[in-house]
C-alpha cells in the first residue's frame, strides 16, 4: 500500500495558499486509484482546514508538526508533546521583550482558543481581523490564560531582525524549536512558531504508516521542519522551490509548487 504525505505550504499548495483546480482533480484521480494520501504540516487545524475544506482528505492528518492529530472520521483530536508551563512562559517572555505579540494555541474538547496581548503593529492587527476572528477560535487575552492549559503551539509576526533574534534565543532551549521565515506581508515581515522540540513529522509519519499498515512511504515537502519524515519515507519528493538542504535529501527535485509540480509529478508516477 502506497501512503502519500504532502506538506502544504511551498508544495502542495500554490503561492496563493491554496490547492489549484489541477491539483484538486490530481488528488481525485490518486482516490479512483486507491492510492492513500494525506498532510503532514506546520499549520494548525484551523488555519489548515479552511483550506482543505471541499478537497475530501479522509485519512488522520498531521498537524503543527506532529502535535496535533485529527482523525475525520472519528472525529478525534490527538494531542502529543505539548508546552508546558515553564515552555510557555520561556516563548511569551522572549515575545514580549522584544516588542511581539506572541498568540499561544490552546486546544481543549475540541474547542481552539487563542491567547495574546495587545497587538502592537499593523501586521499583527491585520492577523487578528482577517485570519483569528474569522476562525473557528475564540480569542482571549493573555491574562485569562488558565495554568496548566494544552498550548500546541506559539505563533507571532514581526519585523525580520526582530523575529531573527526571538528564533535564535529560542533554539537554544533544549525544549523547544522555533521555526521561521518570511511573511506573505512582504520581505520586512517574517513569522515564527515554536513548539515543542520532541514533536516532528517524522514522529507522527512513522506512527501513521503503522496505523495504515502501508508499505511505501511517499513524501513531498520544501522546508527543514520536512527533513525528519524525508529520512524515512521510501520516497522523498522536494519542489523546485524547496530549500537547499531539502534538495539534497530528497529522492528527487521535481516541479515548483506555484506550476502545480507535485501534481504533474503525481499524474507521471502513479499513471494517472
Amino acid at each position: 500500500m502506497d501512503l502519500i504525505f504532502f506538506d502544504l505550504d511551498g508544495t502542495l499548495l500554490n503561492d496563493a495558499s491554496e490547492i489549484s483546480l489541477f491539483t484538486k482533480e490530481t488528488l481525485v484521480l490518486l482516490s479512483e486509484k486507491n492510492i492513500a494520501y494525506t498532510i503532514a504540516t506546520g499549520r494548525t487545524m484551523l488555519s489548515a482546514q479552511r483550506i482543505l475544506d471541499g478537497h475530501e482528505f479522509e485519512l488522520p492528518q498531521i498537524y503543527n508538526n506532529g502535535v496535533t492529530i485529527w482523525d475525520p472520521k472519528i472525529q478525534q483530536i490527538t494531542l502529543e508533546n505539548l508546552l508546558d508551563n515553564a515552555e510557555i512562559s520561556t516563548v511569551v517572555d522572549a515575545a514580549l521583550v522584544q516588542g511581539i505579540t506572541p498568540f499561544v494555541n490552546v486546544i481543549d474538547n475540541h474547542n481552539h482558543f487563542i491567547f495574546h496581548t495587545e497587538t502592537r503593529h499593523d501586521v499583527e492587527k491585520e492577523l487578528v481581523y482577517k485570519y483569528f476572528s474569522s476562525s473557528k477560535a475564540t480569542l482571549l487575552p493573555l491574562e485569562a490564560f488558565p495554568v496548566n492549559s494544552q498550548v500546541t503551539n506559539i505563533s507571532m509576526i514581526g519585523f525580520a531582525d526582530t523575529i531573527k533574534k526571538i528564533w535564535l534565543e529560542l533554539n537554544l532551549h533544549e525544549n523547544l524549536i522555533a521555526y521561521s521565515g518570511p511573511a506573505h506581508e512582504g520581505d520586512n515581515f517574517w513569522w515564527l512558531d515554536v513548539h515543542h522540540r520532541s514533536a516532528n513529522k517524522g514522529t507522527a509519519v512513522t506512527n501513521l504508516t503503522k496505523q495504515l499498515g502501508a508499505s511505501n512511504v511517499v513524501c513531498f515537502g520544501d522546508g527543514d521542519n520536512d527533513l525528519s519524515m524525508f529520512a524515512l519515507a521510501d520516497e522523498s519528493y522536494a519542489p523546485d522551490n524547496a530549500q537547499a538542504e531539502v534538495k539534497k535529501s530528497a529522492s528527487a527535485v521535481i516541479g515548483n509548487n506555484h506550476s502545480d509540480g507535485i501534481a504533474h509529478f503525481l499524474r507521471e508516477r502513479f499513471s494517472l
